[in-house]
C-alpha cells in the first residue's frame, strides 16, 4: 500500500529470497571467495565448513556459491539432515540421480553404487559436490557417514567435495574429542558475523535501489537505531525497516527517524526478547526462514522477468548497450582480455560519450585517464578512486581501470547485481564475478555527469554565489532559498546527511561525487541492476 507513497515499483525490504535484492558486505564477499577457493582446491580432500548466527546470509551464500560453480560440477544438496545413515545415502544417491532400485536400506550397497557414480564422473572429468545446509542437524550416525564418504579417494585425488553448512552448534559439535578425525578434515573453515553498522547503511540503500526508490527515506539517526535493534542480522533489518515504512506512511512521514524504527521495532520484536543480545533476537525470527528453505528451487526456477522497471535498464539512448553479446569471463580470461586490449583509455571514454549520447569531441582524454570537458558546458568530468557499492549507487556508467599482473586497460562498467558486474572493455561486453573485479581493481574511477556550468568551479567552505544556491535548492524539500547565504555549518550537515545516505564519504564537502548525486534527475544512462 506505501509504494506508490514512497515511489517505488516492489516493496524493497520483502524477505523472500529474490537475488535481485542480495547485497554482499565485504565479510559475506571474503566468505565466498574462501568458500569458492576451499571448492576449487577440493580434489586434495576435506570439508568446507561456513557457520553463522541465524538470519545472516549462510543460504542466501550457498545459493550464490552454488551458482558459480562451473559447469563441470554436479551438485548433491541436502536440505533436511534429519536422517540416519542409510536415509542419508539415500538422499544424497537420489540428489545425484544414481539408480538404488533394489539398493535402499543397505549401506553398503549405496555406498558401492556412490563410489562407481564417482569414479565415472572422475574419469569425465566431473566434479561432485555435497553440501548439507543446517548441518548442526545432523544426527551421529549420519555425521560419521559424512566423514566416512571422504574416503572414496583415486590414487591422488579426493572424489567428493563437502560442504558443511550450519548453525554455532555445528563448531561445537565437531569439537567434540569423538568427531577430532572429522575435525581434522575440515580443511576451509569461515565463521559468518552480522552487518556492522556501516554495512547495514549499504545493505538499506541496495535494497531501497533495486525496488526503485530514489530519495532514501531512513535518516542516519534511524539507520543507526535500525542497526542496533536488528544487530546487524540481515532478516531483522528487512522485517524493522518494513514495519517502519508502514508507520511513515501511516503517519504521512517521507523521512524515517530514529523514533518511527523504535516504534517498528517495538512492534515486531517480541519484548522480553527484545531487550536481549542479537543472537537470540535472530533465534526468535529464526522460524521465518523455514518457508524460505522449504522453497528453496534455486535449480528449476525460470529465468528473471523481462518485466522489470524500467529503471534497471540502459536507458535507450544505447541500445546496442544492451543488445550486444556478452561474455562471462574467469580471471584467466579476464587476464588475456587486459593484455590484449592495452591501458589507452580512448576506447572506454568513446563508448561512454555514446551511452550519453556526447560527440566524441565533447571532451579532451588524458593519456593517464583524466578528461576535461570542452563542446559542452553541461558536462562535467568526474576521477578518483572510491569503493564499488559507492559507485554503484550513483547509478551511472562509470570507467574503472583494472589490472592484472603487467596487463592494464580501461573498463566501462554498465551494470552490476548481487554476484556479478557487466563490463564493456575495448568491443567486448563481459560478465565478471565480482570477486574477480575487486582483485582486479584498485579502486580508480573516471566519468561523467551532467550539470549545471556554474558547477564547474569547486565548492568551499564559507563560500556564497549561484553553485552554493544550486546545492542549498537542491537540497531543500521545497525548493526555496534565499540566494547569497554562505556555505555555513548547516548547509554541511545538509550535505553529510545526502552522503551518508547515498554511500559517499560523509565530510559535508560538496565535492564531485556529491554533486554527481545531487544532480541526479537529468535524463542519461543508468546502470543495468538486473544481468540477464
Amino acid at each position: 500500500m506505501y509504494l506508490g507513497y514512497y515511489g517505488l515499483h516492489e516493496a524493497p525490504f520483502s524477505i523472500t529470497p529474490d537475488p535481485r535484492f542480495v547485497h554482499l558486505s565485504e565479510r559475506h564477499r571474503d566468505a565466498l571467495a574462501h568458500l569458492l577457493f576451499g571448492i576449487d582446491k577440493g580434489g586434495g580432500g576435506g570439508f568446507v565448513q561456513l557457520t553463522g548466527e541465524v538470519g545472516t546470509g549462510k543460504t542466501t551464500l550457498s545459493r550464490l556459491l552454488l551458482e558459480q560453480l562451473p559447469e563441470n560440477a554436479r551438485i548433491a544438496l541436502v536440505l533436511n539432515p534429519r536422517q540416519n545413515a542409510i536415509e542419508l545415502l539415500e538422499s544424497i544417491c537420489e540428489e545425484l540421480r544414481i539408480d538404488i532400485e533394489g539398493k535402499r536400506g543397505s549401506a553398503k550397497a549405496l555406498v558401492d553404487a556412490l563410489n562407481v557414480y564417482l569414479l565415472d564422473a572422475y574419469a569425465q572429468g566431473l566434479r561432485v559436490v555435497l553440501l548439507i545446509d543446517e548441518a548442526q542437524n545432523l544426527p551421529a550416525d549420519a555425521l560419521e557417514q559424512v566423514r566416512l564418504l571422504t574416503n572414496l579417494e583415486t590414487d591422488t585425488q579426493k572424489l567428493l567435495q563437502i560442504l558443511l553448512l550450519g548453525q554455532p552448534e555445528l563448531r561445537e559439535m565437531v569439537a567434540r574429542p569423538e568427531l577430532r578425525q572429522l575435525a581434522q578434515r575440515i580443511t576451509a573453515r569461515f565463521h559468518l558475523t552480522p552487518l556492522d553498522a556501516k554495512d547495514t547503511r549499504a545493505y538499506l540503500r541496495h535494497r531501497w535501489r533495486v525496488a526503485g526508490g530514489t530519495r532514501f527515506p531512513f535518516d542516519a539517526g534511524a539507520v543507526q537505531r535500525l542497526h542496533a535493534r536488528a544487530g546487524g542480522v540481515p532478516r531483522l533489518v528487512n522485517v524493522i525497516a518494513e514495519r517502519a515504512l508502514l508507520a511513515g506512511y501511516a503517519r504521512d512521514a517521507t523521512l524515517i527517524d530514529a523514533k518511527l524504527v523504535d516504534a517498528a521495532a517495538d512492534e515486531v520484536l517480541p519484548p522480553v526478547l527484545a531487550r536481549r543480545s542479537w543472537p537470540w533476537l535472530a533465534a526468535a525470527v529464526g522460524v521465518i526462514a523455514i518457508a524460505l528453505v522449504a522453497g528453496w528451487a534455486w535449480r528449476d526456477r525460470s529465468a528473471v522477468d523481462t518485466a522489470a522497471p524500467a529503471a534497471t535498464r540502459v536507458a535507450s539512448t544505447t541500445p546496442a548497450a544492451s543488445l550486444a553479446t556478452v561474455d562471462t569471463l574467469d580471471a584467466a580470461a579476464l587476464a588475456q582480455l587486459l593484455g590484449a586490449t592495452g591501458d589507452t583509455p580512448l576506447p572506454a571514454w568513446q563508448h561512454l560519450l555514446g551511452l550519453w549520447s556526447l560527440l566524441a569531441d565533447a571532451i579532451t582524454v588524458d593519456p593517464a585517464g583524466p578528461c576535461t570537458p570542452i563542446a559542452q558546458a553541461e558536462v562535467h568530468c568526474v576521477q578518483g578512486r572510491a569503493r564499488l557499492d559507492t559507485l554503484l549507487a550513483l547509478d551511472r556508467p562509470i570507467l574503472l581501470r583494472l589490472q592484472d599482473g603487467r596487463a592494464r586497460a580501461w573498463a566501462v562498467l554498465l551494470g552490476a547485481d548481487a554476484r556479478n558486474a557487466r563490463l564493456r572493455i575495448g568491443t567486448r561486453t563481459i560478465d565478471l564475478d565480482r570477486v574477480v573485479l575487486q582483485s582486479r581493481w584498485n579502486g580508480d574511477y573516471a566519468g561523467l555527469w551532467r550539470g549545471p556550468a556554474i558547477l564547474s568551479a569547486p565548492l568551499r567552505p564559507d563560500s556564497t554565489g549561484p553553485a552554493v544556491d544550486w546545492v542549498r535548492q537542491q537540497l531543500s524539500p521545497t525548493g526555496n532559498v534565499a540566494p547569497g547565504v554562505p556555505y555555513n555549518d548547516a548547509l554541511r550537515a545538509s550535505v553529510r546527511q545526502l552522503q551518508d545516505a547515498r554511500g559517499l564519504p560523509a565530510d559535508g564537502i560538496a565535492g564531485p561525487l556529491t554533486l554527481m548525486a545531487l544532480a541526479d534527475d537529468p535524463p542519461g544512462p543508468r546502470l543495468l541492476r538486473v544481468l540477464d
